[in-house]
C-alpha cells in the first residue's frame, strides 16, 4: 500500500464524516469546489505535457498539435449537442479506461496487454456504475437530460451485476498471467468496499469528487509532475501549477458562465458533465501517450 492510497483512505474517512454532518446541499458546494480546484486542475496541464512528449519537435510542429487539441476539445462539444447518445457512451467508455489505467498503473508494461485493458477499462466502468447504482434517480434524470430522452427503465443494479461479473472474469486472467496483480488483489476489494461506502452514504456529487479528486485527479497530478519534472517536490508542484494556471482559469470561466446562466435549472449538472466529458477525451489520449513512455522507460 502506497503512501498516497494510505493518504486517499483517510481523505476518503473525513469525506465520509462530513456526509453525517453537513446538508445534502453543502455536500454538493463542497463536491463542486474540490472538483473546480483540483479535478479541473488535474487536466489543465495537457499542453505541458504534449510540449514534454514532443520535446524534439519544431515550434510549427507544436502549434499544430495545440490547434489539433483544441479541436479535439471543440468536437467534443460538438459531438455532445448533435449526437448525445454517441457521446454519451464514448465519455463512459474513455473515462472508464482513464479511471482504470491511472488506478491499476502498476500493470502498464511495455507492451500494452489486451487482458490488462480489458481489466482497467471494466474496473473504471465498476466503478462508475457503482456509484449510479446508489444514485439511481438522480444519474436517470441527469442522463435524460444530457441525451434528450427519459430513460426511466435502466436499472444500474443489474448493470452492475454484469459488469461486476465481466471484472471476475478478467480478474481471473490477469491472475493467472501477472504475479503483480495478485499481490494488490485483497488492498483493491476493500477500496472497492470503501467506496461503495462513500458512494452509497453520500450526495452524488460529494460521492463523485472524493473518488474523482482523492483517488484519481491528485495521484494523477502526482505522475504528471513525476513526467515533467522527474521528482515530487512542493517547488516542482508550484512550477506544474503556473504552467496549468492560464488553461485551468479558462476552464473556471467556462464552468462558471453555466453556473451563471443555469444555476437555477436542474440542467446545470448535465451541462456541468458534459464539458468534463469535451475536455476528458483529449486529456485522456495525452495521458495514454504519457503512459506510453513511462512504459518504455521501465
Amino acid at each position: 500500500m502506497t503512501n498516497s492510497n494510505n493518504f486517499g483512505i483517510v481523505i476518503s474517512f473525513f469525506g465520509l464524516w462530513i456526509t453525517t454532518y453537513f446538508s445534502i446541499e453543502y455536500q454538493q458546494t463542497i463536491g463542486f469546489a474540490i472538483i473546480f480546484l483540483f479535478g479541473i486542475l488535474h487536466g489543465s496541464n495537457d499542453l505541458k505535457l504534449i510540449s514534454k512528449i514532443n520535446q524534439g519537435e519544431t515550434a510549427t510542429i507544436g502549434k499544430k498539435i495545440l490547434l489539433y487539441y483544441i479541436i479535439f476539445v471543440f468536437f467534443g462539444v460538438v459531438l455532445f449537442y448533435v449526437l448525445p447518445k454517441i457521446a454519451l457512451i464514448l465519455f463512459l467508455i474513455v473515462s472508464a479506461y482513464h479511471f482504470g489505467e491511472q488506478h491499476w498503473n502498476i500493470l502498464n508494461t511495455k507492451k500494452a496487454s489486451k487482458t490488462v485493458i480489458a481489466f482497467q477499462t471494466t474496473y473504471g466502468l465498476f466503478i462508475l456504475t457503482l456509484l449510479f447504482n446508489f444514485h439511481q434517480e438522480e444519474v436517470r434524470k441527469i442522463i435524460g437530460q444530457i441525451i434528450n430522452v427519459p430513460i426511466t427503465s435502466v436499472n444500474f443494479s443489474y448493470c452492475l451485476i454484469v459488469i461486476g461479473v465481466l471484472l471476475f472474469v478478467t480478474g481471473l486472467l490477469l491472475v493467472r498471467k501477472n504475479p503483480i496483480f495478485s499481490k494488490e488483489i485483497m488492498v483493491n476489494i476493500v477500496y472497492l468496499i470503501l467506496f461503495g461506502i462513500i458512494f452509497r452514504n453520500a450526495n452524488l456529487i460529494w460521492a463523485f469528487a472524493i473518488y474523482f479528486v482523492v483517488w484519481h485527479s491528485l495521484p494523477s497530478i502526482k505522475e504528471q509532475i513525476y513526467f515533467l519534472y522527474g521528482e515530487y517536490s512542493l517547488k516542482n508542484f508550484v512550477q506544474y501549477f503556473k504552467s496549468a494556471f492560464a488553461y485551468w482559469i479558462l476552464s473556471l470561466i467556462g464552468i462558471l458562465l453555466l453556473y451563471v446562466l443555469f444555476k437555477d435549472q436542474e440542467i446545470f449538472k448535465a451541462l456541468f458533465f458534459s464539458f468534463l466529458a469535451a475536455i476528458t477525451f483529449p486529456h485522456t489520449l495525452v495521458i495514454m501517450k504519457m503512459q506510453s513512455i513511462n512504459k518504455n522507460n521501465v
